[in-house]
């Protein structure tokens, strides 16, 4: 008789399967509890693919789509089918580059293939075959010399190039139908999983892969196209072309060569010209600007971009005043209240608009204004006899979550208002099909800036995360594309910087602890990365709000 193995899931119920049980089997008895396919498992606070066997008592949870966990999954197996499906209608040589994040979906470009819209649509359908085909997908654990053997004669010396850098014996690959291919991320036990998505050509050799997000998992939104935000983009690949940067190897290789220096000194001049450039449009208005709008998602940057851009419209002859919208809270008896029961600090609705405006008003017509200042300790504003009175080259600077919503100035006429959108659109990639997630980013530099001025630790963040993201999809990414300008704060180097910093931190997180298998994804991920030291940094760099030692604090 075959022995029993007890597992416990999430709520406390008890199943026993036999050993040696794949995880596939015990998913789908869990599968009525979930509205998508389950494609990953967490055991014993492990992520564990749905391939994985029963060996020991454990406890056990599923992830749908739906879920952070699940998505990164379903993401990754889109990938690969996507790329598959690339080589059966183009040939084994065809190649793709998976570049980055847009509108819910992913930029690709292909790399010595013509396409067009009817090529794109022969893709898409080589997808849904392959999906109806019920592929599995296959992990191998290779040597890594194996492996360098092996991409070097497909001619993927990206692969190549980032397995010199990574310490591991052995590499894990990834075997669909009869392509293989490298991921740092779990994959799902199936193509049949993978049931929504879409193709939307672009130009040139350029299309986007959507799949459905964790805030919508039903189904695949249509591509909406935001040039401004592509173009952003755009100019970040080609400063990294401009220093030979499109990969970690890339980075990696110039780092082993101890020749970081002129990469952050570009990279940093590459920043500074964008203020620049903000500051000259700004001027070029005839003093019609007085009010300058910064809005971004969680650690963009936003506090010293602020600053910095004070400096250059400062060097073109404005006066600048800056006006927090935390001083115009609500009191706090006032504020509303989420669901739960907590203070919805992050609502628009915590903020008194009505004075916003008020005041706004008053000092747009030259007249003197009393201004609030928040008692975060009271819950309560305060008036401490600091006033503000405005000149003919005066411009108030508002910097905060909800800068760009229309609410938040609504009694501003247009004309005098500047709005800019911060965040860093990281376009540097592991590999040619491994991108680096924007959020990644700021999650690393949230984790260091929290532990350092805050005293909270990486657990602590990463908790807090899915909540930050929650008010970011809410309150901030909708009105990206009211701003005038996008400022992109991501620095080429700064991953080998952040590594240093962020890597202890991580490794602090108890396995024991709900956030383990993130911290041990982030941690993985660094691994691609050799550490930069920060010596080099400029005091007045954008990653110093995060690491530490700016000269603007």
């Amino acid at each position: 008789m075959d022995k029993m193995i007890r597992i416990e899931y999430k709520d406390g119920l008890i199943k026993e399967y036999p050993e040696n049980t794949p995880l596939t089997e015990v998913a789908n008895s869990f599968q009525n509890r979930y509205n998508y396919p389950i494609l990953v498992a967490k055991v014993d606070n492990v992520i564990e693919e749905l391939a994985y066997n029963l060996t020991k008592k454990c406890s056990v949870d599923f992830y749908d789509r739906s879920s952070t966990f699940g998505h990164t999954v379903y993401s990754h197996g889109v990938h690969f089918l996507m790329i598959v499906a690339i080589k059966k209608v183009l040939g084994n040589d065809a190649e793709v580059i998976i570049q980055h994040s847009i509108d819910k979906g992913v930029y690709c470009e292909m790399v010595n293939k013509e396409i067009n819209k009817d090529i794109i649509k022969q893709i898409e359908s080589k997808m849904e075959e392959l999906v109806k085909q019920d592929y599995n997908f296959i992990k191998l654990s290779v040597s890594r010399k194996d492996a360098m053997n092996f991409f070097r004669k497909k001619k993927q010396f990206d692969k190549v190039e980032v397995f010199k850098y990574i310490s591991n014996t052995y590499i894990n690959l990834y075997r669909l139908d009869e392509y293989y291919d490298y991921f740092f991320s779990e994959m799902p036990y199936s193509t049949r999983v993978l049931d929504e998505f879409k193709l939307t050509y672009i130009k040139d050799n350029g299309f986007v892969l959507s799949y459905p997000s964790i805030h919508n998992p039903k189904y695949t939104e249509d591509y909406s196209h935001h040039k401004m935000l592509f173009d952003a983009f755009l100019d970040y690949t080609n400063m990294g072309k401009t220093v030979g940067i499109s990969n970690a190897a890339d980075l990696n290789n110039i780092v082993s060569l101890g020749k970081y220096n002129d990469v952050i000194q570009l990279a940093e001049a590459n920043y500074n010209s964008q203020l620049a450039k903000t500051a000259d449009i700004i001027y070029n208005k005839k003093n019609k600007v007085k009010i300058v709008l910064l809005a971004g998602p969680s650690s963009s940057g936003k506090t010293t971009t602020a600053r910095k851009l004070e400096v250059y419209l400062k060097a073109r002859g404005f006066k600048t005043h800056s006006i927090s919208t935390d001083d115009y809270f609500l009191n706090r008896i006032d504020t509303p209240k989420k669901a739960n029961g907590d203070y919805d600090f992050e609502s628009l609705r915590a903020v008194d608009t009505d004075l916003f405006n008020k005041h706004l008003l008053k000092l747009l017509d030259g007249e003197k204004v009393l201004m609030p200042e928040y008692n975060f300790v009271l819950g309560e504003r305060e008036y401490k006899g600091r006033t503000l009175q405005l000149g003919e080259n005066d411009i108030i600077i508002v910097e905060g979550l909800h800068a760009l919503n229309p609410e938040l100035t609504l009694a501003i006429d247009d004309s005098n208002k500047f709005k800019i959108y911060i965040s860093p659109l990281t376009q540097l990639n592991i590999d040619n099909h491994n991108r680096i997630h924007t959020s990644d980013t700021r999650r690393l530099r949230r984790i260091i800036r929290d532990n350092k001025y805050r005293g909270w630790n990486a657990a602590d963040t990463l908790r807090n995360w899915k909540n930050i993201l929650e008010g970011e999809e809410e309150y901030v990414f909708p009105y990206q594309n009211k701003a005038d300008i996008i400022i992109n704060s991501a620095l080429i180097y700064e991953l080998g910087v952040l590594k240093t910093y962020a890597e202890p931190l991580l490794f602090s997180v108890h396995e024991d602890d709900e956030v383990y298998p993130e911290a041990i994804r982030l941690i993985n991920f660094l691994r691609n990365f050799l550490p930069i030291p920060s010596d080099d940094v400029p005091k007045e760099s954008v990653l110093r709000e995060f690491i530490g030692g700016s000269c603007f604090h």
